[in-house]
């Protein structure tokens, strides 16, 4: 057994988009002052808690894995790793990324962290993407949950601010899974996974991704509108959203279902790279944190 696939098992690129949006949360929120601990904490004891759940997600899926040519060789799948040793690796990444996370954050940071965690493994790998079409969309609030917890372990608080990261990354996983799962069509089918396109059929999953699209432009914007950020990332946020969604239409006109999809797929990553800069380089939070006293005051 090597380090190798001990690693594949927490899936390091989940790990990383994650840790990505993570930042975009904490300096949303931070506006400008930095905590290098709580930075820290906030940042390892969420990739960890995302490593663990990797973990789980990869034992439950040993047996539709084996049905999938991208899956096929994980390391679950081939025996290289027995259960209970990935039991109990999954276990201690856990209990580290939690346990850091109720240290050094805020109890309302480890309960998204939670959150996201059942979610993911209990809700998604366990029962849903197995059974639902509506496992996408259901999952898409374990997907949202890291910024949400950046954003809470520096205010404690879930505010507007929290809600509208929420909304905004759970609208961006949804055409982002989409086109994974049209152009990975044949292995979803192959191993009877009941997502939008093989339940329902490609066109219907090009209609939903545009909608789903158009959703998240408007709740990414609505972050400047409620001043939590500034008009440039305002500026950013409809220029990358703008073009994201136009290449999702012409999902209509396209002759290539699977290179447009990978087209949808790799645009969706730059998305969500740029808005967690530009909400990290123009957060506004004190002007937010005005608005908001004034409003109730």
């Amino acid at each position: 057994m090597t380090y190798k696939a001990y690693s594949s098992l927490t899936k390091p690129g989940i790990i990383f988009g994650n840790l990505v949006t993570v930042i975009g949360g904490y300096f949303l929120a931070a506006g400008g002052r930095f905590e290098p601990w709580l930075f820290l904490a906030v940042v390892l004891g969420t990739s960890l808690v995302v490593a663990s759940g990797c973990v789980f997600n990869n034992i439950i899926d040993r047996d539709i894995d084996g049905h999938m040519a991208r899956t096929q060789s994980r390391a679950m799948v081939t025996g290289e790793i027995s259960i209970p040793i990935a039991l109990l690796f999954g276990c201690l990444l856990g209990i580290v990324g939690f346990g850091l996370l109720a240290w050094m954050t805020t109890p309302l940071a480890t309960g998204f962290a939670a959150l996201g965690f059942a979610i993911y493994v209990g809700a998604y790998s366990l029962y849903l993407k197995r059974h639902s079409v509506y496992s996408t969309l259901i999952g898409s609030l374990s997907g949202a949950s890291p910024p949400v917890i950046g954003y809470c372990a520096v205010t404690g608080t879930f505010d507007l601010g929290a809600l509208l990261l929420l909304i905004i990354f759970s609208m961006w996983q949804m055409p982002h899974s989409y086109a994974i799962a049209i152009f990975r069509f044949d292995d979803y089918a192959s191993a009877s996974i009941p997502v939008l396109p093989v339940k329902h059929g490609i066109a219907v999953a090009k209609r939903h991704i545009v909608i789903y699209t158009v959703l998240f432009v408007i709740a990414s914007v609505m972050l400047s509108v409620a001043g939590y950020t500034g008009w440039a990332y305002a500026i950013v946020a409809v220029a990358v959203g703008g073009y994201w969604l136009s290449i999702t239409l012409r999902g209509f006109r396209t002759t290539n279902d699977q290179a447009w999809a990978r087209k949808v797929f790799g645009i969706s990553i730059v998305v969500v790279t740029a808005l967690s800069v530009m909400m990290s380089l123009d957060s506004r939070m004190p002007i937010a944190e005005s608005l908001l006293s004034l409003a109730s005051g």
